[in-house]
């Protein structure tokens, strides 16, 4: 099996392109008689920035908390890397491959993003209790890792007082420290300011690159037809289309699906 190659400097782990990484089999998330995610299935390709969009209310976000398990799905199967992950708990399943950002920062503010960082990472679950606070390994790792995002100097800042891109830059510090497979990024895009918006998505695309495959729920058009090479489209909790960015943009049913909750928003 051929792998891709990354740059020593690049977290992450070197991956097969082609290989399916993420299989997201009928899953379902219903709150008593509300389906929020509902029979819901996609593949993620390995090597790939894979889209996951929809208008309001379709289930983007509550499919990341099942795939994650941050929530319990009421049904349905999740595979990581030919493994079913579904059953186990959030560190297991970190542990194995998979980590995700949320869409508001979940920093401690009194701690340093360097504190941040580590603290964020660990996956052991209730054994970390018992680790010294950061190890001289975990702290060259970190600082390796900010190096790579171009935050160095914020490392020993706290993170009560970083803009809210930097807390986005330091979440994603955060996600890479466990040499993940595959990441999920809950809207990267919302609240940033241009300039610091182009910068994580240079950061993207060079840990796609270098082989780390991507899963991202984004409302930013034009950043989702830019970034993505596949798009996954849901609506009323479950998919109703996938392909190419240019495929997806002039699929009737994708059309609709965000034109008509236009038109019955202003009805």
């Amino acid at each position: 099996m051929t792998t891709c190659g990354r740059a020593p400097d690049a977290p992450g782990r070197s991956l097969s392109a082609g290989r399916c990484m993420l299989d997201i089999r009928n899953l379902c998330k219903h709150f008593g008689g509300i389906k929020a995610v509902d029979d819901c299935s996609f593949t993620v390709e390995g090597g790939s920035i894979t889209a996951l969009i929809g208008p309001n209310g379709a289930g983007k976000t509550t499919a990341f908390n099942c795939i994650s398990r941050t929530m319990t799905p009421t049904t349905g199967e999740v595979w990581l890397d030919g493994e079913r992950i579904d059953g186990l708990r959030p560190h297991k399943i970190t542990a194995r491959g998979l980590s995700r950002t949320f869409q508001i920062s979940r920093n401690l503010a009194d701690m340093t993003v360097l504190e941040n960082v580590i603290c964020q990472s660990r996956i052991n679950g209730w054994r970390d209790f018992f680790k010294p606070a950061m190890s001289a390994e975990e702290i060259d790792k970190a600082m390796g890792i900010l190096n790579f995002l171009g935050i160095t100097r914020l490392a020993h800042e706290d993170g009560a007082n970083l803009s809210y891109g930097q807390k986005k830059l330091m979440d994603l510090a955060a996600l890479l420290m466990s040499d993940p497979k595959i990441i999920l990024l809950d809207e990267p895009a919302g609240g940033v300011n241009p300039t610091l918006l182009e910068e994580i998505i240079g950061h993207i695309r060079e840990l796609n690159r270098n082989g780390l495959t991507v899963l991202i729920v984004e409302h930013n058009m034009d950043l989702i037809m830019r970034l993505s090479h596949r798009v996954v489209v849901m609506a009323q909790g479950g998919v109703i289309a996938s392909g190419s960015p240019e495929e997806v943009r002039n699929d009737p049913a994708v059309l609709e699906a965000y034109l008509g909750g236009a038109q019955e928003a202003a009805a």
